[in-house]
């Protein structure tokens, strides 16, 4: 057993070495070039930081006693054969029913130890399920992290699949294989010395010679084992692929899935049904091919384990047979012979039994540490040669010098193009009103981006007061699920303001309906519309009532009779400094903002022509195409 499983774990490691591919740059992967060692080292010094560290090493040591119990239960069952099958073999009566007595002993203890060791096993599956999980969300819902990621390529897609999906069947596979192969080493242990000093006796005589090989079953055990692990290998070492395949196309139809569910009415409007059918089709059919190729390789490797268990029934008593024929055993020393040959077999024969299983939980392994890798590598600033410098200013005063906003992540703004703050030296003071807008080739959300210290590219400086002295008010709201007074709260605790405040908020932003409804649990951003859900927004602002606001362009889009109610709500907070980047016209009437420019700056591609080449192109306009009437 300790060969066989050396050896698979050899094959293994040497699997996820052969598979490297050092010529592809990290970026344009879709995992991590990492080997099992190494990706099992990462779930461990998970695992040993968690805090069911605890629960689970204790779990860990029952078990283990259960097992070694079990393991010696079986061993006086097997020791049991001999008499009981003897007493058969003298038709004594008396000395049957003693045996049978025996029998419902022994069976008895090892049934109330095989419930106590199922018990045992979920519920460490159960623990390892919830360190894994929540070690996974802790390091995806790190600052930034998950943003970033979400635009770091494939790795980045469906997050949930390897949340959830992963995570489970990562934890419970982990937990099943790990208990198998220590029950079988346990079993190899307590039966081979059994099976050794059984074929010890065994004599075979030929042609008048007698001869005895010491251990002979146990080597026929092993040979038996070791060949059909070797076949295993052979027939079955497509299936970690496959596997990692399906779960990869799996995640994708569901994602698609989803997607076309939450956009259905936007689908339907644009009569666009045929659309996602044939795109859901060709997802479906993605996920058809693998598995059916799955299924051809789960086949091949059906003959191989399904062979061996079949031939394992008849293998043991024609290994013996020879010594029981020549009168050196008794049948009941023959069925003791054959129980521990089985046990053996059984043990030796774990990885063969289960390497369907470890394929899988390989193909989980590699989802999940590929993940957990690209998370844990996210640094907090893109690596850039140039970016925009972050300082902290006083906490009443907010500055832009020579801000420079760059249109690609890691490029120059002479080959991408961007845009530019036209007043190079900003200050804005507590309480000040601000609108920032301009040309409309201009990208203006990647200006509220890295005022947010999310989209650094580009150069000048920002300086910025105490981040919790901010709050920053994207286009689209974001409506969490839960009760209404969560939502309204989000990211604070709902207990942190008061119910009065709430409700009052909820007066002042026209949504005097909802307040019978703020402990009613809902998807409220299927519940509301987007006007609706803005108000939301403001009238989270009046709870929290900030010193300094940022705002995305959110009054546009929104009826005009609600962009002048917004607009006049915001002049109830004259100590908070709001910069509104957009061209809200309900707040630029309202609020009097200063307003400042952004200015574009076309890539080389885009840059206008000299002024021969426009007057050339004009004339030759002019002389092939007659102007039209205006």
């Amino acid at each position: 057993m300790l060969f066989i499983g050396a050896w698979a774990i050899w094959k293994s490691v040497m699997a996820d070495e052969i598979e490297r591919r050092p010529g592809i740059r990290r970026q344009d992967r879709v995992g991590y070039d990492l080997s099992l060692t190494y990706r099992l080292g990462v779930m461990f010094s998970a695992f040993w930081n968690s805090e069911v560290r605890g629960k689970v090493l204790f779990l860990a040591t029952v078990l283990i006693l259960v097992i070694l119990a079990t393991s010696y239960g079986q061993v006086i069952l097997n020791e049991w054969n001999a008499p009981f099958y003897d007493s058969l073999e003298r038709r004594d009566l008396g000395e049957f029913f003693h045996q049978l007595e025996i029998f419902a002993m022994i069976a008895g203890t090892l049934l109330l130890l095989n419930v106590l060791q199922a018990w045992l096993n979920q519920m460490t599956a159960l623990y390892m399920r919830e360190g894994l999980s929540r070690d996974l969300v802790d390091q995806w819902l790190k600052r930034k992290r998950a943003l970033r990621l979400a635009s770091s390529g494939l790795i980045g897609v469906n997050p949930d699949q390897r949340l959830h999906e992963d995570s489970r069947n990562l934890a419970e596979s982990t937990t099943g294989l790990v208990l198998g192969l220590l029950q079988s080493t346990i079993l190899l242990v307590s039966f081979i010395g059994v099976l050794w000093e059984l074929s010890s006796g065994f004599i075979f005589r030929i042609s008048g010679h007698s001869f005895s090989i010491p251990g002979y079953m146990v080597w026929a055990a092993i040979f038996y084992a070791a060949s059909a692990s070797v076949l295993s290998q052979v027939v079955g070492r497509k299936l970690v692929k496959l596997n990692a395949d399906r779960f990869s196309k799996e995640a994708e139809l569901r994602f698609t899935l989803m997607h076309a569910n939450e956009n259905m009415p936007a689908i339907t409007v644009a009569r666009g049904e045929e659309n996602e059918r044939r795109r859901i089709n060709s997802d479906i059919s993605s996920v058809l091919t693998v598995v059916k190729r799955l299924a051809m390789a789960n086949t091949n490797l059906t003959w191989v384990s399904a062979g061996y268990g079949w031939l394992v029934i008849v293998i043991p008593i024609i290994v013996a047979a020879p010594a029981y024929f020549s009168g050196g055993l008794t049948l009941g020393q023959l069925m003791m012979s054959v129980g521990a040959f089985n046990q053996v077999n059984t043990a030796l024969r774990w990885y063969v039994s289960n390497f369907g299983p470890i394929a899988e939980w390989r193909a989980t392994l590699m989802r999940v540490t590929d993940f957990r890798q690209a998370l844990v590598e996210m640094e907090e600033d893109f690596d850039l040669k140039d970016s925009i410098a972050y300082e902290n200013a006083a906490p009443d005063t907010l500055t832009l010098k020579d801000v420079v906003i760059v249109a690609k992540i890691g490029e120059d703004i002479e080959e991408c193009g961007g845009f530019r703050l036209r007043e190079t030296n900003v200050v804005i003071k507590a309480g000040e009103k601000i609108m920032i807008n301009g040309d409309h080739s201009v990208n203006r959300k990647l200006l509220f981006q890295a005022m947010a210290g999310l989209w650094p590219c580009g150069s000048g400086t920002i300086g910025l007061p105490p981040i919790d002295d901010m709050l920053f008010v994207p286009q689209v709201a974001y409506v969490p699920g839960g009760t209404l007074r969560e939502a309204l709260a989000f990211p604070e605790r709902p207990e942190a303001y008061e119910k009065a405040d709430i409700e009052a908020a909820l007066d002042k932003v026209g949504l005097h309906s909802l307040i019978a409804r703020l402990e009613t649990r809902a998807r409220w951003d299927k519940l509301l519309d987007s006007d609706q859900q803005k108000a939301i927004g403001f009238a989270r602002l009046l709870l929290v009532r900030p010193r300094w606001i940022i705002f995305d362009e959110v009054l546009e889009g929104m009826e005009p009779e609600l962009q002048e109610t917004m607009a006049k709500l915001l002049t109830s907070m004259p100590e908070s400094g709001m910069i509104y980047i957009g061209r809200s016209e309900a707040y630029l009437e309202v609020l009097k903002p200063r307003v400042l420019h952004l200015q574009a700056l076309p890539s080389k591609s885009e840059e206008p022509p000299t002024a021969v080449q426009t007057g050339a192109s004009a004339s030759a306009g002019a002389a092939a195409v007659p102007a039209p009437a205006l």
